[in-house]
């Protein structure tokens, strides 16, 4: 299946316009044997730099694509930390365009240099274990900091289905964890343009809430012991990607569960021992705030007056990270609208969290699937859990439902 991405581009009702950079992208069995027909489709010629990491250079059915020069990284330690990346570029010796052949972490080893060399890349997935592969944004952990910075989307994509179909099953229930997340990412976006008046396009969520139907049909049908659908998977996560590049940021695809997954790349103190792949870990933020949205909605907050984050308490919270959390949070999205709105809008809000899957739900479904869905699954203290949203939420500026409990009470409730 060749997906047609300009459905997803130009003016629009929102009075944006959404271009996209991604040219093609092919999620096919075997497509990697036309690799060369795409790459002209494209118009994408000139001298070829192919990154590989230990895995993906050796792994079955891979199809090693004429390259002018490979590169094979150590897979062994391998993430996106912006110094490790950039310690990359000197040798790509020269490229007209950079080919990636791996996982997500991968795509930022290209997607960066790219960015900073104003030339195209091409991104070959090797698994369905997140949505970033059509992204032009990617979070990397700058000075200890996850921080969401502007890179290249790729020029194309060629998804062979013979590899990805390959993968273990773990790496797949994390894809299907990922966009079953977006039923949080598209509420808080929803709750966040109703109580402030964000910025929201109906064509970007759509986009979000195609890519989630279409994971959830999958997911279905898994339960029910039929065979992934490879190609519908593959094609949800895509979407979800561009869903990105339209806004130019993940408002779309990423909310409070996003925010728990940066929690355990970061470590802060009591979350040292926290680990797990992304999509694991924000299938389990999703349960954790499919949870707490719908405790919040079977109640009547009031209002109350914006604080700054306060100091100790961050200093308390995240330790050496604390001087990186206060920077973050200065323009606090918070302290920009009155409270009230969101008390306000109150009735509308309970109905935009009545679309959310109850907790337990999510919960069997990933556990079903063989996923992780508990705290415990991904290293941290069940003891924490009341204050996981509440620390993770300070870790980006994003006004989500999370978020939006410092400045609600719910009458001792909260």
């Amino acid at each position: 299946m060749i997906l047609d991405c300009e459905r997803y581009s130009g003016a629009c009702e929102c009075g944006r316009e959404h271009p996209l950079e991604t040219r093609m992208v092919v999620v096919e069995y075997g497509c990697l044997n036309n690799f060369d027909e795409y790459m002209d489709a494209c118009g994408l010629t000139g001298r070829r730099t192919v990154l590989y990491d230990t895995n993906t250079y050796n792994l079955p059915g891979v199809v090693h694509v004429r390259a002018d020069k490979e590169i094979v990284l150590e897979a062994k330690g391998l993430h996106s930390e912006k110094s490790m990346i950039e310690s990359v570029m000197p040798q790509l010796d020269n490229p007209d365009v950079i080919v990636t052949v791996g996982s997500g972490t991968l795509m930022d080893f290209a997607r960066y240099p790219a960015y900073k060399l104003g030339i195209p890349f091409v991104a070959i997935p090797t698994l369905a274990s997140s949505d970033g592969f059509t992204a032009n944004i990617c979070s990397v952990v700058i000075d200890g900091h996850k921080r969401s910075i502007p890179m290249h989307a790729p020029a194309l994509v060629v998804a062979d289905l013979n590899i990805i179909a390959g993968a273990p099953r773990f790496l797949t229930v994390s894809g299907i964890a990922d966009i079953l997340a977006k039923h949080i990412s598209i509420a808080d976006w929803k709750i966040a343009h109703l109580a402030s008046g964000e910025y929201y396009c109906e064509r970007t969520a759509a986009a979000a809430q195609e890519a989630l139907d279409l994971m959830t049909k999958c997911a279905d049908e898994m339960l029910r012991g039929g065979e992934p659908d490879y190609e519908a998977m593959t094609m949800a996560q895509m979407i979800s990607g561009l869903s990105m590049q339209m806004l130019g940021n993940s408002r779309a695809a990423s909310g409070a569960e996003h925010l728990v997954a940066h929690l355990v790349e970061m470590k802060p103190p009591r979350f040292e021992n926290a680990s797990g792949i992304h999509g694991e870990c924000v299938g389990v933020g999703a349960v954790l705030c499919a949870e707490e949205y719908h405790r919040m909605a079977a109640l009547t907050p009031k209002a109350k007056p914006f604080r700054p984050l306060d100091e100790a308490w961050v200093r308390e919270k995240f330790g050496p990270l604390a001087g990186g959390i206060m920077k973050e949070n200065e323009n606090d999205v918070l302290a920009a609208f009155d409270p009230q709105s969101i008390v306000d809008h109150w009735d509308e809000i309970r109905e935009i969290i009545s679309a959310i899957p109850q907790a337990h739900e999510l919960a069997w479904t990933l556990h079903a699937l063989g996923g992780k869905y508990r705290l415990s699954d991904i290293g941290i203290d069940e003891g924490l859990r009341g204050e996981v949203l509440d620390v993770s939420a300070a870790i980006r500026n994003r006004l989500t439902l999370a978020r939006m409990k410092r400045v609600l009470d719910f009458g001792g409730k909260d």
